[in-house]
């Protein structure tokens, strides 16, 4: 499936008094909300630039055409002092997230240039091209009071930093767009007493959009009865070309994860999945047990593919991991598995698909004997996340608002490992381990979550805004 494309809208507002006072002012600001249009263009998103909107007549306009072009996030640029009575009516109508940027065209007038001006008209008409931050209070209080969500960046017209800051806006609007056309797959059922994962599907959808679709392992197992020995060795080389196989993985094992690989692919297809999350048993039904003990292989190049699929039938973590991933950065399952304290860090991986774009060198394959707390044998994948900044994201229960968002950054760091045949990885925190593991557990999360690679805690951190989502930040 191709991604949606994200609509920006943009608008600068300022005051029609001004214009017959100071000639040249106007279409000097039309050209700083042109400047605005063409770096945002630079970002991959269709952009709706409406100009200078300077009355309540032509806010109303703007709202209206804003909500004809369907935008998801409207930047609204103030350039000089505009009326809050222009504004409010513009961003009730539009019905989306708003940013204001409030940018002057440069760090700081020239003082001594300007105070050489001997026509004060000339000097105020100057002044008010660089007066945006002017009007923001007014303009908050009544988005307050009207109870409206907005958003501000505050900085210069060309400042890098300015701009950085932007990308992460955009950055987080579209992951908000890919989870309202997320289509997610539940196979199968909750592992039995794991409490904390046990979630609200309405509120799923409530909160992040998309589609769930409750899809059945019998389907899964019928369409392996359709992969010709054709499609298995194909598979089966592609296998070698992706992963590190251990010699001691048998030629039987790997035929039956390219089998079940291949139905997965075609699976994933007839139900149009960006994200499964799945654990079944298949005690009792042969052909179940052999689909569901041989998926760790494809799930894993399904995972890297951009369809991020979760074990366990962790479905708040398959939102987390599908972010992740949504924001470039992998997103491969994750939880504790043991603290070194010598080294103050924290192992964490898990058993089952590995995000394995995101790994350090070639992800092993090693054959197991069990499935440890599972049912069946196989092949399962042993990977690293690359070494270097990461950052985790779990999806929290919260009584107020359904989820929150909780965030830690650290650094992936080499050093040993438990080689047994699961994800692993060495993580250091800035504020240690034993600082890390109690506060992060003081905030109630699931005992999963999506691992990437990147610090991107900004970005998280607008998403969450943008969801109208707390965000808690550990690190």
């Amino acid at each position: 499936m191709s991604s949606p494309i994200l609509k920006l809208g943009l608008c600068g507002i300022g005051l029609d008094a001004y214009w017959p006072q100071f000639p040249g002012l106007k279409q000097r600001l039309e050209s700083y909300t042109q400047t605005a249009a063409n770096r945002l263009a630079q970002y991959g998103a269709d952009v709706t630039n409406l100009g200078l909107i300077d009355t309540t007549e032509r806010a109303r306009q703007a709202g209206h055409a804003f909500r004809r072009a369907d935008i998801d996030l409207l930047f609204l640029y103030v350039t000089t002092y505009a009326l809050s009575s222009t504004v409010l009516p513009l961003i009730k109508l539009a019905g989306v997230p708003v940013i204001i940027l409030n940018l002057q065209p440069d760090a700081a007038m020239d003082y001594a240039v300007f105070n050489q001006l001997k026509d004060r008209t000339a000097m105020t008409g100057e002044w008010l091209a660089w007066c945006s931050a002017c009007p923001v209070p007014e303009i908050s209080n009544v988005l307050q009071r009207a109870r409206i969500p907005f958003h501000q960046v505050t900085g210069t017209l060309n400042d890098d930093l300015t701009w950085r800051e932007i990308e992460e806006w955009i950055a987080a609007a579209k992951v908000k767009l890919l989870l309202e056309n997320n289509r997610l797959g539940l196979m199968g059922h909750y592992y039995s007493g794991m409490l904390d994962i046990m979630t609200d599907l309405t509120q799923i959808c409530i909160t992040f959009g998309g589609d769930i679709e409750i899809i059945e392992v019998d389907e899964l197992s019928a369409l392996r009865t359709q992969v010709t020995d054709a499609d298995v060795t194909q598979r089966t080389a592609e296998f070698h070309e992706y992963f590190d196989i251990q010699p001691d993985c048998s030629s039987e094992e790997l035929r039956r994860a390219a089998l079940t690989s291949v139905a997965l692919d075609r699976f994933a297809a007839n139900h149009k999945l960006t994200s499964l999350a799945y654990y079944y048993k298949g005690t009792g039904i042969p052909a179940n047990e052999d689909t569901m003990s041989s998926i760790i292989l494809g799930t894993s190049l399904l995972t890297a593919r951009h369809i991020p699929v979760a074990g366990e039938y962790e479905i708040k973590n398959i939102i987390a991991m599908k972010i992740m991933d949504s924001l470039g950065v992998g997103g491969s399952f994750t939880e504790y598995y043991a603290v070194d304290y010598k080294d103050d860090i924290v192992l964490m991986g898990h058993d089952g698909p590995g995000h394995i774009a995101i790994a350090e060198g070639k992800t092993k394959v090693r054959p197991l004997s069990v499935y440890h707390g599972k049912t069946g044998l196989g092949l399962s994948v042993e990977m690293s996340v690359k070494h270097g900044p990461v950052t985790l994201l779990s999806i929290v229960e919260d009584r107020a608002h359904g989820f929150k968002l909780l965030v830690a950054q650290a650094e992936s760091v080499p050093g040993s490992i438990l080689e047994i045949g699961n994800t692993n990885s060495r993580y250091r925190f800035p504020i240690g381990a034993r600082a890390f593991i109690t506060q992060w557990n003081g905030h109630g999360p699931a005992h999963h979550c999506a691992v990437g690679t990147g610090h991107v805690a900004h970005k998280l951190e607008k998403l969450a805004r943008l969801l109208g989502l707390e965000f808690h930040r550990v690190c």
